[in-house]
């Protein structure tokens, strides 16, 4: 790419992908590598920055990721985080020891120093660290630019060579003026211009798009999730009716959500637009399983039966796309996750896994395979996808599949359908939707004893789910007043058929996940 590069080197720091994002959040362009990829190999990519990653071990452990004196030597700043701030004095010739006294959690940090990675920065700011090392000795010709209480190092540099060092993590935002510290790393040290911007990209992207296609045919997979949509967008206006999107609506979606995707891509946009609707194929297939793995399987399976069923008969005599994206390619291996020796596999995500042997396409495109959720996000707004898709909240591949517990019936799915309309319908009236980083609402497959009228009713119990989180790996239950609460419990008991009681769910994650399954 054109743009200036930010090489953030990956050691199994759990942070990675929010390092990349918050360096993309100042207007940088930025990867992430395996800690073990070929110093001839950065040294060709020209980064402007290079960012060390935390990571979960120490770093005097001979089997630990560690990586070539020479990283140093190539001219281009750097930037050592927690693991990643470690190893850069471990490597040129300081001591790390394990700690007296750990630091976990939010630390005041004190700096009286005129260094660039502090300007605007107070004397005293709270930081978030997390490590049982320390660097005891600092290696020749750095100095420390700020402690903590029980951290005599917590920021050193070498300003002559650029390179610099912090123990916390300023990517998360319990540290308070962690993005300014990146910000001032990357602009007064590095020299960035800020030159990652959206409406670059999608110029850019669909001039590529049209050069790579020309006049074959685009075959696109939508699932009416934010990634797809945005990718069917940029391809529209690369290539307009070239475009075919083949949209499998299995029954598990929200309710009327089936139409309003077509609705949404058949009149926005040029293409070619195809539904399979086949509900009563994933219900007869489902029909007697309760067990949540293995309704995910069924699921999984099916869907990939129809749309390759589906894309046979379309015809495979251009190109195929799809809606990956920067993390899904990380995840699923195809990135460069750290790892001791071999590339890690978090999960495999539904648009990443094989096509069939007999379909043979001219190549696969994904014009969204270098962005983050929120830049896809970005993308569709200036697309002018509608604010309902484009902020379209995670919604899992199986659907409803698994926020209905036991056996999936039609009925069930209609009370799901309605139960989860009515909440979000109140949520959205509220006023605190944009608090709220997800919210849904789930059939737990429990029946309890009510009263309505003079009539005894024994009937569904629906709980709601509400959460608030920055980054989805940890999550907390969103304080959603009690007057919207009741307001959510009366309208669904009063106009969902087959309900009697609600719960709202107050587990935070962990130890309770997102989903219920």
């Amino acid at each position: 790419m054109s743009n200036q590069l930010c090489i953030v080197l990956d050691f199994g720091g759990q942070y990675n992908q929010l390092i990349a994002r918050r360096v993309r959040e100042c207007g940088v362009y930025c990867e992430i590598k395996r800690f073990d990829t070929p110093i001839s190999e950065i040294r060709a990519m020209n980064p402007t920055a290079i960012i060390f990653t935390g990571g979960p071990n120490s770093v005097y452990d001979p089997s630990s990721p560690h990586i070539s004196e020479e990283i140093f030597s190539i001219g281009v700043p750097i930037l050592g985080i927690c693991y990643g701030c470690q190893l850069m004095a471990y490597t040129l010739g300081g001591k790390v020891e394990s700690c007296e006294k750990s630091e976990y959690g939010k630390i005041e940090i004190t700096q009286g120093s005129d260094s660039l990675i502090f300007r605007d920065v107070p004397e005293k700011s709270v930081v978030w660290m997390s490590h049982t090392d320390f660097v005891s000795r600092l290696p020749e010709g750095f100095n420390v630019t700020a402690k903590s209480a029980d951290c005599p190092c917590a920021t050193f540099e070498a300003p002559d060579r650029k390179l610099y060092a912090v123990q916390f993590h300023p990517e998360v935002t319990h540290s308070e003026y962690g993005k300014q510290i990146l910000h001032n790393f990357l602009y007064n040290v590095c020299g960035c211009t800020g030159d990652w911007v959206m409406d670059d990209f999608i110029e850019n992207t669909v001039k590529k798009l049209r050069e790579q296609i020309g006049d074959k045919k685009v075959i696109l997979g939508l699932s009416g999730g934010v990634d797809s949509s945005v990718a069917a967008g940029l391809l529209s206006r690369a290539v307009g009716k070239q475009l075919t999107c083949v949209f499998v609506d299995q029954g598990l979606m929200r309710k009327d959500e089936g139409d309003f995707v077509e609705e949404t891509f058949t009149k926005l946009f040029d293409m070619n637009f195809v539904r399979v609707n086949c509900k009563d194929r994933f219900l007869a297939a489902l029909k007697g399983v309760s067990d949540p793995e293995q309704k995910r399987r069924i699921i999984g399976t099916e869907f990939y039966n129809v749309f390759w069923d589906k894309i046979r008969e379309q015809g495979t005599d251009g190109f195929f796309a799809q809606g990956t994206i920067y993390p899904d390619r990380i995840e699923s291996g195809r990135g460069n996750q750290a790892g001791h020796g071999s590339t890690a596999v978090i999960k495999t995500h539904h648009n990443m896994v094989k096509m069939p042997d007999d379909i043979k396409f001219a190549g696969t495109i994904e014009p969204l395979g270098d962005l983050f959720k929120d830049e896809v996000r970005a993308v569709g707004e200036k697309l002018g996808i509608p604010h309902d898709l484009v902020w379209r909240q995670p919604f899992p591949g199986p659907g409803l599949g698994v926020r209905i517990i036991g056996e999936i019936t039609e009925e069930k799915i209609k009370i799901l359908q309605e139960a989860d309309a009515v909440f979000r319908d109140e949520i959205r009236k509220s006023g605190i939707e944009s608090e709220l980083k997800q919210f849904f609402a789930v059939l737990p497959d429990v029946r309890t004893v009510g009263v309505m009228g003079d009539h005894r009713t024994y009937d569904h119990l629906i709980a709601i789910r509400a959460v608030t989180t920055d980054d989805f790996m940890t999550a907390d239950w969103a304080r959603i007043p009690y007057d919207v609460l009741a307001r959510v419990s009366n309208r669904l008991c009063n106009e969902v058929e087959h309900v009697n009681r609600v719960v709202y769910d107050i587990t935070s994650k962990p130890p309770g996940t997102v989903e219920w399954e």
